[in-house]
């Protein structure tokens, strides 16, 4: 790969670059918050927990049914208006209204409603440490592309000095002051340099497009972020940043932790709410109803008659014997549909209990059930206190060797340029070979992406730290 091919691939890569917005990290982890996949499914999770609780709550409630139906009914069956038994086939309609209200049953409802109140608190604190998680990996991610721009930086300033030694060299070969061998050895060199760049120019582009999956954002959009020195990020310092310290106020600040108070409060109550449930219920029950016989009939009328009742003989003469008042005949018609429902109109009310005798032992299973629940939960919150705990501590404790692994890389990079400097010299002078000098120059490359390493590591576990602590993320 000459030179002319590196010129175009950095002056493609910087024509893509130029003109886009950068994006800051407050932008992206406000971002990430509104779009991430996890963010909103951990918001609609909250939604189905808010959801459950009015539902508990409407199940204090008294329910109410209204019912109605129509037919046609035929053979011998008995008229549901007058219970006679008929043969005609007739139409008919029926109403009912039916509430009931539960006046006791042991607490049993407002348990529940506790329980799901304690479970849309533990999924908002869930919610909550979604987001808290999702700001922690784009905070990393974003670290990442810097570490990998400072990593181009390198690479740029190693092939921009290969480069001019190679001019260099080149011309005194050709002035037969120096052997081809070191114009070879160079030319090698200047193209191992070109393929670190070009590797570390992709590197930045697969993290960036990493940061965009986080985001959520199309990987064909053009992006990239701002690159503050990292001399410029402000960190605490791990004096301040004592393990135990920072775990006492993780307990109260992270989220995970609320999760899991709110999950063990849940689950006391469950175990409430199992037992009263194996407890008899008290209720309250009425209803109303009416029904429409299209058979069905009335008086509507009456006709005095005095019709004959016998017959007498008074000397071999017959006489008809009439009673000695008229006999009233009704007269019957069709009921009025709404006069029907009126008079066939029902009430009923009375209280009710439910004793649960044997069930199969699926309610005492199910009490022991959420007893065995609760102890699973006690475990998990204390599972979760001690990885929370042993984070911090492995965070502090990483943090204080990157920091002396700063140090001593920073030591490595002085003593590594003091080196480079001095075979330069003799490098100009014809005392040094080419190979000694590349050797030397890349060990000094090598010190500088140790220290870029270090650097950054620790940047990442005092902002871990930080974090535990509750200020947040910040760069």
């Amino acid at each position: 790969m000459n030179r002319l091919t590196i010129f175009l691939i950095l002056s493609g890569i910087s024509f893509f670059s130029f003109g886009q917005e950068k994006w800051d990290l407050h932008k992206c982890v406000d971002y990430a918050l509104k779009n991430n996949i996890t963010v909103r499914q951990a918001d609609l999770q909250q939604k189905f927990a808010s959801l459950d609780l009015k539902q508990s709550r409407w199940n204090t409630l008294p329910s109410a049914n209204f019912s109605g139906s129509t037919g046609f009914s035929a053979g011998r069956n008995q008229d549901p208006t007058n219970f006679s038994l008929i043969t005609t086939g007739y139409l008919f309609s029926n109403y009912s209204l039916q509430a009931n209200v539960d006046l006791f049953n042991w607490f049993s409802k407002q348990h529940n409603i506790a329980v799901r109140d304690l479970n849309l608190k533990a999924t908002q604190a869930g919610f909550e440490k979604a987001k808290n998680d999702v700001a922690l990996n784009v905070a990393l991610a974003y670290l990442q592309i810097l570490l990998t721009k400072e990593q181009v930086n390198l690479a740029k300033i190693q092939l921009n000095t290969t480069g001019a030694q190679l001019e260099s060299v080149t011309k005194q070969v050709r002035a037969g002051n120096l052997p081809e061998l070191n114009q070879v050895q160079l030319e090698a060199q200047f193209a191992t340099d070109s393929s670190n760049l070009v590797t570390a120019h992709s590197s930045v582009n697969q993290y960036l497009l990493q940061m965009q999956i986080l985001l959520n954002l199309d990987p064909a959009v053009p992006f990239d972020v701002e690159s503050p020195p990292v001399d410029q990020i402000p960190v605490e310092s791990i004096a301040e940043l004592q393990p135990e310290y920072v775990y006492g106020l993780a307990r109260i600040n992270m989220p995970q932790q609320q999760v899991d108070v709110f999950n063990l409060q849940a689950a006391q109550r469950s175990v409430k709410a199992a037992k009263a449930q194996m407890y008899p219920t008290f209720s309250m029950f009425g209803s109303l109803g009416t029904a429409f016989n299209s058979k069905a009939e009335q008086i509507i009328s009456v006709t005095p008659i005095n019709p004959p009742i016998g017959t007498v003989t008074v000397n071999t003469a017959t006489y008809n014997v009439f009673p000695v008042q008229p006999i009233q005949q009704a007269n019957y018609g069709k009921m009025a549909y709404f006069e029907q429902v009126n008079q066939n109109f029902r009430q009923s009310i009375g209280i009710g209990v439910s004793i649960p005798i044997l069930s199969g032992g699926s309610l005492r299973s199910g009490w022991l059930r959420s007893r065995l629940t609760l102890n699973q939960v006690e475990l998990t919150k204390e599972q979760n206190s001690q990885t929370l705990k042993q984070d911090i501590y492995k965070a502090f404790n990483d943090a204080t060797a990157a920091l002396e692994k700063f140090s001593a890389n920073r030591k490595a990079v002085d003593a590594s340029q003091k080196a480079y400097d001095f075979a330069k010299k003799r490098f100009d002078l014809g005392l040094l070979s080419t190979y000694d000098l590349l050797n030397t120059q890349n060990t000094l490359l090598q010190s500088k992406t140790n220290l870029l390493y270090a650097q950054y590591d620790y940047v990442f576990k005092i902002k871990l730290l930080e974090f535990y602590k509750g200020q947040g993320l910040t760069l």
